[in-house]
């Protein structure tokens, strides 16, 4: 009977030290998970805003260079057809990002392009001699168009043809 109670008391006190050691290691845990998601907040509330940022300055760059492309096409077809004279005439095919209008001044072709903080820039294009849009230049947004560059006999201009595809 002695062994007994020597036993029960044994396990009882064995028993006793496990659970408070679990209750240890599961503060513990719980401070280091919280701990991992305070850091997580931190970071993402960081993070995201300045990923955010370079997403759409990489988005104007790319609209802008896009329309730029479109721009320099339609002059070097003009600068073509005015180097071969009149009668002449040109196909090619452009793609535009955003919408606007293609217009011509100043011996230069321009379009606006709207960036995402609602600037507007310019994109110009030197062309050595009048242009004239039909149907009037405005290009609808994320469109191919082709662009037939023509000089009429005896024209005092070179016509641009904008045609979506």
């Amino acid at each position: 009977m002695v062994y007994q109670i020597v036993i029960t008391l044994s396990v009882k006190k064995y028993t006793n030290i496990v659970m408070f050691s679990m209750d240890e290691n599961g503060q513990a845990s719980v401070e280091y998970v919280l701990l991992s998601l305070i850091f997580l907040i931190i970071l993402g509330s960081v993070t995201i805003p300045l990923v955010s940022n370079s997403i759409s300055s990489s988005m104007d760059v790319s609209d802008t260079s896009n329309v730029n492309s479109a721009v320099n096409s339609i002059a070097n077809a003009v600068g073509i057809v005015y180097a071969n004279g009149p009668g002449a005439k040109r196909t090619i095919n452009v793609y535009f990002p955003d919408s606007g209008t293609l217009s011509y001044s100043n011996n230069a072709i321009t379009m606006p392009v709207t960036l995402s903080n609602g600037t507007v820039k310019n994109v110009n294009a030197n062309v050595p001699f009048p242009v004239v849009f039909t149907p009037s230049g405005d290009v609808a947004q994320k469109t191919n168009y082709n662009a037939t560059v023509t000089w009429a006999t005896g024209g005092a201009t070179i016509n641009v043809n904008l045609t979506q595809t």
